[in-house]
């Protein structure tokens, strides 16, 4: 009986692992080993409509703005892009500041949202009205707390646009800071990086992060906009490239000088409650999306309890061992240069603890799928 238990709890661990290496070979090895050669003081071919909603932001768009504003993206020393604030409903003094800078900044304007959209929760509503008025073609996304790594953030994300592509995946990591809270946001935010960009560097889009991502007007048009997930809080971003992503229309952008940093949460709860939300919208995914990802997950959640189990089966302990360490080392090897390219390689020491703490994080969030999105930003 013992034996029987111990061989099957051998065979399990040895599926999950290799499951694990599967995907760490064929997927997240195309972040790892990423490369594309950017150009950065260019005159740019098309030109671009940077939209930013903004809900009592007043303080976020003093410090993040102007770098929107000052981006090195001109034709004939003229900017070739516009950006557009939509203020929606804000209570604090948002509207002043953004009347106050205009004068300064002849691509700038601003809309002002003073009646909230009903049964249109969250951001969708100022969302397209923004993208509605956008003089341009080409749409680029981010948050007003949100702030460009560079000042050639927009000409790097805008080269995104090949032939072809509609939609562009750029990566929005967050500040660095001390404690052990902003270590495991930021290797959150990391590791879910590495899963979207490594997709859809595989043909197999899911999601896109509104912090940074670009589309065309008219594919946001041909889809009609948000209307098939209107009733969601959340889900602007990755519910819409969801739906309007295939293997062939998505660019990904990845560049250190690309980036768009925010500002993380400072407390467990709120950090809670802000994945929770994020998360609610992953049950609304295309069933092909949702079954990768939960092979993905369930492999990654059982690795370290049949580790467990099997590393008592003596008969067999080298063998755990050594898948154990065999799995490990090529994880440690493709996160490592996954993580330099994204700037996050300060995160490696912590790696494999982290890695054992996603056993947590699945218990802890997996419960969001199966509740509703509340209706707010």
């Amino acid at each position: 009986m013992l034996y029987n238990l111990g061989l099957l709890a051998f065979y399990a661990f040895a599926t999950v692992a290799a499951i694990q290496i599967l995907y760490y070979l064929f997927f997240f090895s195309r972040v790892a080993f990423y490369r594309r050669t950017f150009e950065n003081d260019i005159d740019p071919d098309t030109e671009c409509s940077v939209i930013i909603c903004a809900k009592d932001e007043e303080l976020n768009l003093q410090k993040n703005l102007p770098s929107v504003l000052l981006q090195r993206y001109h034709d004939k020393k003229k900017p070739a892009y516009e950006v557009i604030v939509v203020n929606d409903n804000s209570e604090d003094d948002t509207k002043y500041y953004l009347r106050s800078i205009e004068p300064g900044y002849p691509h700038y304007r601003h809309i002002e949202i003073k009646q909230a959209a009903k049964f249109i929760p969250g951001k969708k509503f100022p969302l397209s009205m923004g993208i509605r008025s956008a003089k341009y073609e080409n749409i680029l996304l981010t948050d007003a707390d949100c702030k460009p790594s560079s000042t050639y953030w927009l000409s790097l994300m805008s080269q995104g646009f090949t032939e072809g592509k509609e939609i562009v995946l750029g990566y929005s990591p967050y500040e660095k800071k001390p404690g052990l809270l902003n270590k495991v946001i930021r290797y959150e935010t990391y590791f879910s990086a590495l899963q979207y960009l490594s997709f859809a560097l595989s043909g197999i889009t899911y999601m896109g992060v509104g912090r940074n991502l670009a589309y065309k007007r008219e594919l946001f048009n041909r889809h009609k906009g948000f209307t098939a997930h209107h009733h969601i809080a959340s889900g602007d971003d990755d519910l819409f490239v969801n739906a309007a992503a295939n293997s062939r229309n998505v660019g990904v952008v990845i560049n250190k000088q690309a980036f768009t940093y925010s500002e993380p949460k400072t407390s467990w709860k709120k950090w809670f409650q802000q994945k929770t939300r994020h998360m609610s919208t992953g049950k609304h995914y295309r069933f092909g999306h949702k079954l990768l990802l939960g092979l993905f997950s369930l492999s990654h959640f059982l690795f370290y309890p049949l580790f467990a189990a099997s590393v008592f089966y003596e008969p067999l302990r080298m063998y755990t061992l050594s898948v154990f360490g065999g799995k490990l080392l090529l994880q440690s090897v493709i996160s490592f240069m996954a993580m330099r390219k994204l700037d996050e390689a300060d995160l490696f020491k912590f790696s494999l603890f982290m890695d054992f703490f996603m056993f947590i994080y699945y218990l802890i969030f997996t419960p969001a799928l199966m509740f509703k999105s509340k209706n707010r930003w």
